[in-house]
């Protein structure tokens, strides 16, 4: 009984004893990747190269000025987005003739890149925050809008007929069947657009900025710094696993409820 409980938790925890594991054979082929091909600094910077570049940035201020810029943006774009389209993918589901209405356009927005967007948003709203804001809003829109529409819909009608037929109105019926049942489907979307949210402000900051990671890359790049390219990319990297992991620890805590 012990041991099957032991390997049962082992195996439900072992991605925590090989993550470290991962870092340090991936760390270690790159340098030698570095030693053996013999690459300058400005071609491909050793781990040694990016650790001290990282400490020089995070010591002047630099990384965590440009990260903060950064973050807002990412917090702002994914608060409208997700608010936009969560309300907007709630009236699709329960409106067919709204969404036959409205599908069609939406679809086609999507079909164009938001890297193609971008640019005129710079035009329209300047190169401030206002316009990083939308390009993430418009990234995270349709995967949280998509799913919205799916958990919805995935509610059983005979679950809908039991609460009319317990004489719950419109708001009892949404908080007490529509939100719980569709909320795991909503969270995944919601996982997806965290991640889209980091793309969606560095996308910004490449067409057009003075602040924040993705003019931190540009602004390495044309000095032909790759280590600090390197520190800016991992401190992506960085962002966007710890907003998944809270959306992670928040689907624990919502769905808590289903055992």
């Amino acid at each position: 009984m012990v041991p099957a409980l032991l390997g049962r938790n082992w195996y439900r925890h072992s991605h925590l004893a090989t993550a470290p594991i991962v870092v340090i054979v991936f760390v270690g082929l790159w340098q030698a990747i570095v030693w053996l091909g013999g690459y300058p600094s400005f071609i491909l910077p050793s781990p040694g190269d990016v650790v001290n570049t990282s400490s020089r940035v995070l010591a002047d201020g630099t990384l965590w000025r440009h990260a903060q810029v950064t973050l807002s943006e990412i917090f702002a774009g994914l608060g409208l987005g997700v608010v936009t389209a969560t309300v907007l993918g709630y009236a699709l589901a329960r409106s067919p003739l709204l969404e036959r209405l409205l599908a069609p356009y939406i679809v086609a927005s999507q079909s164009v890149p938001v890297v193609a967007i971008a640019p005129l948003l710079v035009i329209w709203f300047g190169s401030g925050r206002l316009s990083k804001v939308l390009i993430c809003a418009l990234i995270v829109f349709f995967p949280v809008l998509v799913n919205t529409i799916i958990g919805i819909r995935s509610v059983e009608e005979d679950l809908r007929d039991l609460m009319r037929s317990l004489g719950a109105d419109r708001w009892q019926t949404f908080s007490m069947l529509e939100v719980p049942a569709a909320l795991p489907v909503l969270l995944g979307g919601l996982k997806i657009g965290v991640t889209l949210s980091v793309i969606g402000a560095v996308v910004g900051e490449f067409v057009g900025s003075d602040q924040g990671l993705g003019f931190l890359i540009n602004q390495a790049r044309g000095l032909f710094n790759t280590s600090l390219v390197f520190v800016s990319v991992f401190s992506l990297v960085a962002i966007a696993l710890i907003l998944y992991g809270v959306i992670m620890l928040l689907e624990l805590w919502l769905l808590r409820w289903r055992g």
